[in-house]
């Protein structure tokens, strides 16, 4: 799904134009992005916890050049932690997903 598809979609669900609901929907990543910029966690209550962590140095390898070490400094990430109802509705795809693994989505029959 992409920001064009969810668009579409909550346009038609509430009859709003879909310029507005762009509009909404940009300004709502817009501020989630500024506050995870300043370090701040970002809760969704019913969806999930967006928050900034500081993954440690370490030594990577080039795999064009195995025998290389290259060294990976510490940097900030954006790390995403599920909320219950999400992680059980994505939980309940196992099974699917165990019957096809070369299909990874069990919607695209």
């Amino acid at each position: 799904m992409t920001k064009r598809d969810l668009v579409v979609q909550i346009s038609k669900e509430t009859g709003l134009m879909q310029h507005d609901v762009f509009n909404v929907i940009q300004k709502t990543l817009d501020y989630i992005s500024a506050a995870l910029a300043r370090g701040e966690k970002v809760e969704l209550r019913n969806f999930g916890v967006f928050e900034v962590k500081l993954r440690k140095a370490r030594v990577g390898r080039n795999p064009k050049k195995p025998e290389t070490d290259v060294s990976i400094p510490q940097r900030a990430i954006v790390k995403f932690k599920p909320g219950k109802e999400m992680r059980d509705a994505v939980l309940a795809l196992t099974p699917k997903l165990t019957q096809n693994p070369e299909n990874k989505n069990p919607e695209n029959k």
